[in-house]
């Protein structure tokens, strides 16, 4: 098995992927007619543990304003929160600070926040249910791990995990997610039930006692649900090492 790094083709490939990822990522231009607060947190890290109207790592920005829009001192109270990190209000996963935001950006973020209106419910889950058959054993996802009406070909969000694995993730956790002395294997962890948001966040607060860095304002959750998916189709034996049928 040739590493992705080993083949000029492959080589040219991820770089684009990457060099595309990056430009996604960093862009910082707001769409015409956004909320200048929106630009704010649309151009930070907010939106990798963020999101409008559901939990990703932190809660959701419509239930913080749910939870301060009428009560008084509540914006200066988020603005130093956003600041200087906190923890404990929405459980004891930390945010971390911002101090590279000015007074103006974070206000006009923390007004934005609190003028949005609860989302209306919506249940998060589709229902779907995928099955494969494994040595004998029927596999069942919530995700597919394979195009409509093919074996082999597996849908872009796998490819593109395996992408981004390959580009970042290798380097500790082992080229296609085989494990290494560095890191664990996370194929293990998968099958021991962790799932996409677990994955999340833990990719975005990071383990900073066992040397793993936070991947906030790198990684969106769109990014690291494709990281999990190409994971888990690794770990039930559904795609094998190298560059899978795309």
């Amino acid at each position: 098995m040739l590493h992705p790094a080993s083949s000029p083709a492959r080589r040219t490939h991820l770089a684009l992927a990457t060099a595309l990822a990056a430009s996604s990522l960093f862009a910082g231009t707001a769409a015409a007619g956004m909320p200048a607060g929106e630009s704010v947190v649309q151009k930070s890290d907010c939106m990798s543990c963020h999101a409008i109207d559901h939990k990703v790592v932190g809660p959701a920005f419509d239930a913080v304003a749910a939870k301060y829009a009428s009560q008084p001192g509540a914006k200066q109270m988020l603005i130093d929160a956003v600041k200087k990190g906190h923890v404990g209000t929405w459980g004891n996963i930390p945010m971390p600070p911002h101090p590279n935001l000015s007074q103006q950006q974070l206000d006009e973020a923390i007004t934005w926040i609190l003028s949005l209106k609860p989302a209306a419910a919506t249940s998060a889950a589709s229902g779907k249910s995928y099955s494969y058959e494994v040595d004998g054993k029927t596999v069942k996802l919530d995700f597919p791990v394979f195009t409509a009406g093919s074996k082999t070909k597996v849908t872009q969000s796998v490819f593109h995990g395996y992408e981004l694995w390959n580009s970042y993730c290798f380097r500790c956790h082992g080229v296609d997610a085989t494990g290494s002395e560095y890191a664990p294997d996370l194929r293990k962890s998968v099958l021991n039930g962790m799932t996409d948001a677990r994955m999340t966040q833990i990719a975005m607060t990071g383990i900073k006692a066992k040397g793993m860095p936070s991947w906030a304002g790198f990684f969106d959750p769109k990014q690291m649900t494709d990281i999990y998916h190409y994971v888990a189709a690794r770990a039930y034996h559904l795609v094998g090492e190298g560059t899978p049928a795309e």
